[in-house]
């Protein structure tokens, strides 16, 4: 039974790694994270693990192209565990994000409670790999399935088959940052928002035959 429950797993997430639908993935979380980035910077973030079954917790990290120098803003689902964060480069080595952070400088982090300065590190050898794995992944919501993984009800030996190219990654937070350039830098947007939004109101009030 266990074989063929591995052999259903490994089938479900090679589909998912055709090259065809790995550039579909793609294409749908650079939207998708484009929209959780705006939601941050409009000062949503604090709800951003509202409801973390179904769209994971999720965190920002900034970091800076190894060669562009361009600064960049990567969502990315997380755990927690004691003091330390856990993520993963669900594309391996090749994840962009994974690549710029090699290089052992201090990265800002997003989470709901604020802005960090932390340092990540690939632990992927860690000794508890597989329990920080699954909790990354479940904290991942419907991201996980979407790579054909059921981290809740995998076996380690699954779990351990279908991630084998995954990267553990650890941040570890140094101290709370200044938020004048990160989250929450564009919610002064609102008040004219709610302003233009009155002033049609009223319009319409006025435009409205009486009775």
């Amino acid at each position: 039974m266990a074989r063929i429950q591995s052999e259903g797993v490994s089938a479900r997430y090679h589909k998912v790694m055709d090259p065809k639908r790995l550039r579909f993935l793609r294409r749908v979380f650079r939207s998708f994270n484009r929209g959780m980035v705006l939601m941050w910077r409009l000062g949503l973030g604090r709800f951003s693990g509202i409801w973390p079954e179904v769209f994971g917790r999720l965190m920002v990290v900034e970091h800076t192209g190894r060669r562009s120098g361009a600064a960049y803003l990567t969502p990315l689902n997380y755990t927690q565990v004691g003091e330390d964060i856990y993520c993963v480069a669900a594309f391996g080595e090749r994840t962009d994000w994974y690549r710029n952070i090699l290089s052992g400088v201090l990265v800002a982090v997003w989470l709901p409670e604020g802005r960090w300065v932390g340092t990540m590190t690939d632990v992927s050898d860690h000794p508890d790999r597989m329990a920080r794995m699954r909790a990354v992944l479940i904290d991942a919501g419907f991201a996980a399935h979407a790579f054909g993984l059921h981290p809740r009800s995998m076996s380690e030996q699954e779990l351990d088959e279908t991630t084998r190219n995954y990267r553990l990654v650890r941040i570890r937070l140094a101290s709370p940052a200044p938020t004048a350039r990160g989250p929450g830098d564009l919610k002064w947007v609102w008040l004219p928002l709610a302003l233009s939004a009155l002033v049609l109101w009223q319009r319409q009030r006025q435009r409205a035959p009486s009775r």
